[in-house]
Parts: structure tokens; C-alpha cells; sequence
């Protein structure tokens, strides 16, 4: 694969909606892309999610091995991990990804694999999804905590309502959120809380649950970890139904359960209910 000279990141004026300046720097930093699969391999939530994933998705192929026409969209989805399981499985996908890169990486892996008739590429914002039709995919997956990186309550809702729209009636969305309250499991994390609370009260544009951290080399990388009421919230507001809810533990490594267990995000499952026209 031949590979492009690394980018500068594009002026702000032309950062979409929703998309922080840190998440703008993020997706046009071509280092990232070309290395993320090896920054994520021994991270445990990504073999739970593919497990999550096995179980809601199974596979399509026939006695014939011959593969259906079942559709996926993946939101965020970066290099393909999730995509080259889900193809591989028999189902199309479309990776839908604001970073360039990403997208190339992943063609180049579909390539490999001989797996590029099932694997599509859109370069989209995920809150700007016009460019696909009313019911036109049948399921949606959103993991690893994509749908936090987008900045604005109002921003994550309109994403899900577009999926919503997108996909067709009773297509399931499988969706991961880091929790809020994990925070307490971190050094000075009970601090990092009630400033947010506090800002969430005094600054404008500033939610409950909004963080910026250092990530590879990035200095404000921002993530909205969610509280399970507002994930619910959010999901029933905008024509979802929760069908399957995992608590998962605070290295995302297993599901948890009991009440006292500490939770580290969460993995849902949700129903369109969103009738034919």
C-alpha cells in the first residue's frame, strides 16, 4: 500500500458540527490510522464487543455459502476491525468514518482479505448523514466509544435520529458509551466530576460528563461519558428501544453484574421502532 504523505489539519472554519477540536486534530493525523490496529490489539473490550457482536449478528451465509444481502452500517468505524468480522460473517457493510485515512486503511485490509465486493467506504460526519437514504441498511453498530467523541447533546441525539431514520423498522443498534461514574475509579477522578458539574452549570457548551485528555500525542481529545439515565434518555427520545443493556467492568473486559459492581461504560442493544411509511 502505498502510502500518502502525512496531512496538516484543515483550517477550524472547516471543522463540522460536533466534532471537537481535538477529535478534528485526531482524524487528520494520518500516524494515527496507520497504527491504530496495533494500539488497540490487547485492549479487552475489543474482543467483548466482537463477542456482543457474534451473538446479535451470528452470520448470513447460506447452506450454498452463498452471502445475503443483510446490510450493516458501521459507525466510526475506524481501520475495519469491526467491519472485517461482520463481512466475514456474510453481512455488506458500510464503514462510515470522518477521518480519510482511516477509510484507506481499511479498504487496503478489505483488499487483502478479498473482501472488498461486502466492505463499502463513506467519509461522513456522524452527525451530518444525509447522504444515506430513509431505511436503506438494516442494522447499525456505533463501538468503542465513538458516539461519546461527539461534542453536544443535541449533536449525539440528531446521530441517532439519522439512524433511526436510516435504518429500517425493527433493525437493531448496537452501541458502546464509556459510564460517567467510572471516573470515581480514577486518580482525582471525584474532582474531574464536580468541575464538570460545575461548568456544566456556569459555561456554555459545557455538559455533564465532557472530558479532554491527552491521547497519542494529542492534547485536548474530548469523550462525553454518559450516566445509564441519560443513555436511556437519549436512546427512547430518539426511536430507540433498549432490548439489551451490559454493564461492563472498569477494564471493559467482562460484563458485570450487581449493583455494587463498579461499571466502566456500557454496551447496548436497541430496536428501531420507527413504522413503515
Amino acid at each position: 500500500m502505498n502510502q500518502p504523505p502525512k496531512t496538516t489539519r484543515p483550517p477550524d472554519w472547516r471543522r463540522p458540527i460536533g466534532v471537537s477540536a481535538g477529535t478534528w486534530s485526531y482524524v487528520n493525523e494520518w500516524t494515527i490510522a496507520d497504527h491504530y490496529d496495533a494500539f488497540v490489539a490487547d485492549t479487552p473490550l475489543c474482543a467483548l464487543d466482537q463477542s456482543i457482536l457474534k451473538e446479535v449478528f451470528p452470520g448470513t451465509l447460506s447452506d450454498d455459502s452463498a452471502p445475503s444481502l443483510t446490510s450493516i452500517v458501521d459507525l466510526g468505524c475506524g481501520s475495519g476491525r469491526v467491519a472485517m468480522e461482520l463481512a466475514n460473517r456474510g453481512y455488506r457493510v458500510v464503514g462510515v468514518d470522518l477521518s480519510q485515512r482511516m477509510l484507506e486503511v481499511m479498504m487496503a485490509k478489505a483488499s487483502q482479505l478479498a473482501l472488498q465486493e461486502q466492505i463499502h467506504a463513506v467519509r461522513a460526519n456522524l452527525v451530518q448523514l444525509d447522504c444515506f437514504a430513509d431505511q436503506s441498511i438494516d442494522h447499525a453498530v456505533c463501538l468503542f466509544s465513538t458516539m461519546g467523541m461527539i461534542q453536544g447533546r443535541r449533536n449525539r441525539q440528531q446521530m441517532l435520529r439519522h439512524v433511526a431514520r436510516i435504518v429500517r423498522p425493527q433493525g437493531r443498534l448496537v452501541l458502546h458509551v464509556h459510564n460517567r461514574w467510572s471516573a470515581l475509579r480514577e486518580p482525582g477522578g471525584w474532582r474531574s466530576l464536580v468541575r464538570s458539574w460545575i461548568k456544566s452549570r456556569w459555561q456554555s457548551g459545557h455538559e455533564f460528563g465532557d472530558s479532554v485528555y491527552q491521547y497519542r500525542g494529542l492534547e485536548k481529545m474530548f469523550m462525553h461519558r454518559f450516566s445509564k439515565r441519560e443513555l436511556i434518555a437519549d436512546l427512547q427520545a430518539t426511536q430507540w428501544d433498549v432490548t439489551q443493556f451490559h454493564p461492563l467492568s472498569i477494564d471493559g473486559a467482562s460484563i458485570v453484574s450487581g449493583s455494587r459492581s463498579p461499571v466502566g461504560g456500557f454496551i447496548v442493544v436497541a430496536e428501531n421502532r420507527i413504522a413503515n411509511p
